[in-house]
C-alpha cells in the first residue's frame, strides 16, 4: 500500500503513510449546523482472504477521526444482509460497504455523512481513485442504472454511503453473501435517491492495471472576450481545466484577438475567428463573457449554425439589450429600449441602440441553432426563464474551484506573521477585481464597515482600489490586485471573515473561495450569492438594508466559535460540491443528456489521474493559476483613473467613446501595414 501513500501530503500519519482525517480541514465540530449529532456510520468490510488488505482497511477506517463510526468485518462468504440486524442495530444510520485492500481516502466519511444528512439521500457517491504503483485514474458512477452486457452495475462498494433504512426498505434480508449487483439492483428497484459529492472517498487497489481509456471525448472551443482573467474569466477557464482533467481537448479563442475592446460598442461580426473554431474540428463551442468586446451575441448565431454552443450565464448580458447585470427599474420584461435606466454604466451602449440589440438578441435566442444558456446557480436559472421567454433554452451547471489551492491554513497564526498583519485582531476580508467598484455595493460597504470599526478589528481590501482612504478605514491594508491564486488563498485563509454588500452576483465566486480555506461569508440574501453562502453552514444571509448586514457582521466578530464552526462547514460543503470534478459530472451528464456526448459503457465517468492534484491531501498539489487579474497599475495611471472619475464618473460620455474607437481602427490600420 506504500506505492499510492506517495501520492499523499508528507503530513501523513497512520499506516502506509496516510494523511490525518482532517488535511486541508478546519476541525471537525462536534455537532451539524442544526444541531443534530453527525450520523452514526457502519462500515462493512469483506475479508475475502486477503489478512493484509484487511488489516490496512481497517486501518484506514479508524484513521478518519469519525466517533460515530465502527467497523465490522464479514467472514469469508458470510451474508451481508443476514447479518444486518445483528451487526447495525436500529442506531446505525447508514452503512458502508468496503472489500479487504480498500482505503477511505481522508475525510470520506466526514463529507459522505456531511452530504448525506444535508441531502437527505439514501446513496450518496464520491470519487473512486484507482491505483496500482501509481495513479491510474479516477471515477465517478455517472448513470447509477447503467446495467452492462455482462450484468456489472457501477457500483464497486466503498465509494458510495447507504442509507441503512433504503437497504432495508429495499428487501435487504432477502440477500446471500456479499452481492453489491444484486443490492445495487434493489435499491434501483425501490428508486433509492441519489447524489454524488466530487471530492475522492476511496482509493482501490487495482493489480497490474494499467492507465485506463478515458472513453469518449469532444473537442471544444471556449470562446471569451478578453480571454481567461477578471472574475467571469476565470470562471471560465475553470470551467475549461475541468474538462480537460475529463478527458476532453479544450481549445481556447478571444474575440479580442479580432476586435480591441474599444471597437466593443460598434462590432458584432467576427468572421476570422468563427472561420478559425468552424475549422478547427471542434464538436462544441463553450462561450461566456462577450461582453467586453462585443455589443452583441452574433457569434454565437453564426457558430451555432454548423455545431452545438453553450453559453455560460457568467452574467445577464445575452438577455438583455446590453447590461450584464441590470439595475432596478429594468425594463428588460416589456423589452430593452433608449429608455434604459443604467445606459452610462458599462458597458455601455448608446440609447438609440438599445432596442435593436434587444431584439437581434431576442431572435437568436428564440432561433433555429440557438445556444444553449449555462446558469451557474439557482438564481440565474430561474432569472433567465423569467427574462428570456417561453422559447430560451436554459440549464444549470456548477462552476469549478481549485479546492487544493484554496483550503484553510495549517497554522493561521504563522500566516498572518509573513503577510504583517495584526496577530490578535478578528479580521475582515472584503474586495473584488475592483474592490471598490460601486456595482459590488461600494456604498452599503463602506457604511457597514464603518459601524464595526473600532480597536481589535482590521481589514482587509483585497482588488485594484485606487484611493484606499475613500473606506476611512482604521487598520486597513490594502493588497492590491492579487494575480495568482496561491496568494489569494493566503489572504483568505488569514482573515476570520468574508463580507460583501454586492447585490448583483450571478453566483459569486469569492464567497466560495473563502469558504474553501475556512472563512466565513455574510452577505446580502439577493441573486446569485444564496447559492455561494449558504445560509448558516458557511456564513450568514440577512435581507438587503446595510444595517442589518452591519448587525449580522458584529454579532460574528463577537462570537469566534462560531466563526470556526461556519468556516469549518464552509469548507466541507464547497469541497464536496464546487471542485473540478463536481463541474465536471454535471457537464458530463448536461453533454450526454443533450446527445452530444456517449454515456459511458459501465455507468461511471472517468478523469485524468492529474485530477487527484486538485485536492488538498494530494502530495503533489496543483499549485494554481498565476495571471488571473491585471498586475496594479503604476501611480501614474492610478492618479489619472482617480481625475477622470471626478470629472466624469465611473462610464464615458459617447464623445470619449467614439474618440477611443477611431483610434483603435487607426491603430489597427497603421498595424496591418508594417
Amino acid at each position: 500500500m506504500r506505492t499510492v501513500a506517495s501520492e499523499f501530503g508528507e503530513e501523513a500519519h497512520g499506516v502506509a503513510g496516510w494523511p490525518s482525517a482532517n488535511v486541508g480541514h478546519e476541525a471537525r465540530p462536534d455537532r451539524l449546523p442544526d444541531g443534530r449529532a453527525w450520523p452514526t456510520i457502519l462500515v462493512l468490510i469483506a475479508h475475502e482472504g486477503d489478512a493484509d488488505g484487511l488489516s490496512a482497511t481497517i486501518a484506514s477506517v479508524v484513521a478518519q477521526d469519525y466517533p460515530e463510526a465502527r467497523h465490522d468485518v464479514l467472514a469469508d462468504g458470510a451474508p451481508l444482509n443476514g447479518e444486518l440486524a445483528a451487526l447495525s442495530g436500529p442506531d446505525a444510520e447508514y452503512l458502508l460497504l468496503l472489500h479487504a485492500g480498500d482505503l477511505l481516502a481522508p475525510g470520506a466519511l466526514t463529507a459522505l455523512g456531511f452530504e448525506a444528512v444535508g441531502s437527505g439521500a439514501d446513496r450518496v457517491a464520491g470519487l473512486r481513485v484507482l491505483f496500482d504503483r501509481g495513479v491510474i485514474g479516477l471515477d465517478v458512477i455517472g448513470d447509477p442504472s447503467r446495467v452492462c452486457a455482462d450484468g456489472t452495475v457501477p457500483f464497486t462498494g466503498g465509494d458510495v454511503l447507504l442509507s441503512r433504512e433504503a437497504v432495508l426498505r429495499a428487501g435487504a434480508s432477502e440477500a446471500s453473501g456479499f452481492d453489491l449487483v444484486a443490492l445495487w439492483g434493489r435499491l434501483e428497484a425501490i428508486g433509492a435517491s441519489f447524489v454524488r459529492i466530487g471530492r475522492p472517498v476511496l482509493l482501490q487497489h487495482c493489480r497490474g492495471a494499467r492507465a485506463r481509456s478515458k472513453g469518449a471525448s469532444l473537442s471544444i472551443a471556449a470562446l471569451t472576450d478578453r480571454g481567461l482573467s477578471g472574475g467571469a474569466g476565470i470562471a471560465h477557464r475553470r470551467l475549461a481545466d475541468a474538462l480537460r482533467l475529463s478527458g476532453h481537448r479544450v481549445t481556447d479563442y478571444r474575440l479580442d484577438a479580432e476586435a480591441p475592446p474599444a471597437t466593443a460598442e460598434w462590432t458584432d461580426r467576427f468572421p476570422r475567428t468563427e472561420a478559425a473554431i468552424c475549422g478547427g474540428g471542434h464538436d462544441l463551442v463553450l462561450a461566456g463573457n462577450l461582453h467586453g468586446a462585443t455589443r452583441g451575441i452574433d457569434p454565437l448565431a453564426h457558430l451555432g449554425a454548423t455545431m452545438p454552443v453553450a453559453a455560460v450565464l457568467h452574467d445577464l448580458f445575452p438577455l438583455t439589450g446590453r447590461c450584464a447585470f441590470p439595475s432596478e427599474g429594468s425594463r428588460i420584461a416589456t423589452g430593452c429600449d433608449a429608455a434604459c435606466p443604467s445606459a452610462d454604466q458599462y458597458p455601455q451602449l448608446a440609447p438609440n441602440r438599445i432596442a435593436t440589440a434587444f431584439a437581434a438578441k431576442r431572435a437568436i435566442l428564440s432561433g433555429p441553432g440557438a445556444p444553449l444558456l449555462l446558469a451557474n446557480s439557482r438564481w440565474t436559472l430561474s432569472t433567465a426563464r423569467a427574462l428570456g421567454g417561453p422559447d430560451i433554452r436554459v440549464h444549470r451547471i456548477d462552476l469549478a474551484f481549485p479546492t487544493g489551492v484554496f483550503r484553510p491554513p495549517e497554522d493561521r497564526a504563522a500566516l498572518r506573521r509573513s503577510l504583517g498583519l495584526a496577530a490578535d485582531d478578528v479580521l475582515i476580508l472584503f474586495g473584488a477585481v475592483i474592490a471598490d467598484m460601486p456595482g459590488k455595493g461600494f456604498a452599503d460597504l463602506k457604511a457597514v464597515l464603518g459601524r464595526v470599526a473600532r480597536p481589535g478589528v482590521g481589514f482587509v481590501a483585497v482588488g485594484r482600489l485606487d484611493d484606499p482612504s475613500r473606506f476611512d478605514l482604521p487598520n486597513l491594508v490594502s493588497t492590491g490586485p492579487v494575480t495568482d491564486e496561491g496568494t489569494l488563498a493566503r489572504w483568505y485563509g488569514a482573515c476570520d471573515i468574508h463580507v460583501t454588500a454586492s447585490r448583483i452576483e450571478t453566483l459569486g465566486q469569492m464567497p466560495i473561495e473563502a469558504g474553501l480555506c475556512g472563512t466565513p461569508t455574510v452577505a446580502y440574501v439577493v441573486g446569485g450569492l444564496t447559492d455561494a453562502v449558504i445560509d448558516g453552514v458557511s456564513g450568514l444571509l440577512v435581507p438587503p438594508v446595510p444595517e442589518r448586514l452591519a448587525a449580522a457582521l458584529a454579532a460574528l466578530i463577537a462570537d469566534a466559535p462560531r466563526r470556526r464552526r461556519l468556516g469549518a462547514f464552509a469548507r466541507l460543503a464547497f469541497e464536496g460540491r464546487n471542485s473540478h470534478a463536481s463541474a465536471a459530472i454535471r457537464l458530463h451528464d448536461l453533454f450526454v443528456e443533450q446527445g452530444w456526448l456517449l454515456p459511458p459503457p459501465d455507468g461511471r465517468i472517468r478523469f485524468a489521474p492529474e485530477m487527484l492534484g486538485r485536492f488538498a491531501f494530494a502530495k503533489r498539489r496543483d499549485p494554481g493559476d498565476a495571471g488571473t487579474v491585471a498586475p496594479a497599475s503604476p501611480a501614474a495611471v492610478r492618479q489619472l483613473r482617480r481625475a477622470k472619475q471626478a470629472l466624469l464618473g465611473r462610464g464615458m460620455p459617447i464623445w470619449m467613446r467614439r474618440a477611443l474607437y477611431v483610434a483603435a481602427l487607426f491603430r489597427r490600420r497603421v498595424g496591418r501595414g508594417r
